[in-house]
């Protein structure tokens, strides 16, 4: 088919927002927007909030998408179930579902159930005959022992479920340095590093120009699974977890036994706290207050999860988190934690927190530039792109290797998606597929 005649599709469905971008052929592409209760955008974050309405009969549920889900959310406390970065349990094999309203919904319902309603929610922009679907994937998805093949077959089962008629996978660096190399001017080895929610990613390719048409080799690949969402983690563990409880002590028989920290870590994933709130660890977690040694401190705790505190604490400590993007020192404020929950934190002590977070991001940037054999002097372009690309701690390690002159960044939602789509709408989509 020719480059013209291709509707290809973008989906950069990220940990978490998600972009859709369509190529109109002759290499321009435009993001579909989307018009929910919430308002109109272009890019839609990543969650889902399902609630019963009686209106709809008694099995049935009113499903939002995006900013409209956490208004659902946020207006109907205890009655709305909320779910965010549904992408982090993608690799997972421990994950096999949640229940939402006693019925079970695996991944792939989930991702159906977001993606369909995002086509509500572009209505007429939504295009009708698409021949082929090209989706970002992270070169390693997040998780503590994430299974590559399982996350693809999730993906297509959910997107096969939409009805495309092909679909491809690019790594999402790559997605982005394409949509990058666009601009270029002459002939680069170009770095991408892709900053996510859950993943950072690195792609090292060489772009030419050859007869005025763009060609690129991939030099090398790689990525950890750790990002943004970790960095918040962090903040959690040191600002919020000791004042519920964290460290504290409780009777068992003759014995005096420290709180399991486990339940700890659900509580720093906000993503993953509605499902905590269902578990079996969150009720046991109930029955150790008649015996703690501090029940005031776990009484909290079992307040937040029940009153659904995740998404604004995620905001409080997102907040702060940028805050200190720019500042040496910001206040982190989350009123249901009462008097702790007002504290300033200084820059150096949240980069002292990531440090390992930190090591690990430029370990896999080091794994790249080795495993290619490729010296920093040999890369000419470097483009940051995601979120977390802003943290000065993160920006640092790019400092230190490469000339200030070659560091770009740009696009922090937008790229992927619209690489995406223009790799689709390319000649040669198996090239570049992962």
């Amino acid at each position: 088919m020719a480059a013209g005649m291709t509707r290809a599709l973008g989906l950069d469905f990220g940990t978490t927002n998600t972009v859709l971008a369509l190529a109109d052929g002759n290499a321009a592409t435009h993001s579909l927007s989307f018009t929910s209760s919430a308002g109109t955008t272009d890019s839609m974050r990543t969650a889902l909030s399902f609630m019963k309405d009686g209106q709809l009969g008694a099995q049935a549920l009113k499903v939002e998408a995006g900013q409209a889900a956490i208004r659902q959310f946020i207006d109907n406390p205890g009655d709305a179930r909320f779910l965010q970065s549904i992408k982090t349990f993608a690799a997972s094999a421990l994950f096999q579902g949640t229940l939402i309203f006693a019925r079970r919904h695996s991944f792939e319902d989930l991702m159906e159930v977001f993606l369909r309603r995002l086509k509500t929610y572009a209505e007429e922009s939504w295009p009708t005959e698409v021949s082929r679907l090209v989706a970002g994937r992270p070169v390693h998805f997040a998780g503590s022992s994430p299974d590559a093949e399982l996350a693809t077959r999730r993906y297509n089962d959910a997107l096969t479920r939409l009805g495309f008629p092909e679909i491809h996978y690019v790594y999402e660096p790559v997605a982005a340095a394409y949509y990058f190399a666009q601009s270029l001017k002459s002939d680069a080895n170009v770095l991408v590093a892709d900053f996510g929610g859950g993943t950072t990613d690195y792609s090292l390719i060489r772009f030419e120009r050859l007869a005025g048409k763009l060609t690129a080799k991939p030099i090398g690949h790689s990525g950890v699974g750790i990002a943004g969402d970790h960095f918040d983690a962090r903040m959690i563990e040191h600002l919020v977890a000791p004042e519920i409880g964290k460290g504290s002590f409780f009777k068992s028989f003759d014995k005096v036994l420290e709180v399991p920290s486990n339940y700890y870590s659900s509580f720093s994933r906000w993503n993953q706290l509605s499902i905590f709130k269902t578990s079996r660890e969150f009720t046991d977690l109930k029955s150790l207050v008649r015996s703690s040694l501090d029940p005031d401190k776990l009484e909290l705790f079992i307040e937040l999860v029940e009153h659904d505190e995740g998404y604004p604490l995620y905001q409080a400590i997102s907040a702060t988190k940028m805050a200190l993007s720019g500042a040496d020192e910001a206040e982190f404020h989350f009123a249901p934690l009462g008097k702790a929950g007002h504290k300033q934190v200084k820059r150096a002590e949240f980069d002292q927190w990531i440090a390992e977070d930190l090591s690990k991001i430029e370990g896999a940037l080091d794994d790249v530039l080795t495993k290619t054999n490729t010296a920093p002097a040999d890369v000419d372009k470097v483009f940051l792109t995601g979120g977390t690309s802003f943290v000065p701690a993160v920006r640092n390690i790019f400092n230190r290797r490469f000339d200030a002159s070659k560091i770009e960044s740009g696009g922090e939602l937008l790229s992927i998606a619209h690489g995406l789509a223009l790799i689709g709408e390319s000649g040669d989509v198996e090239q570049w597929s992962a």
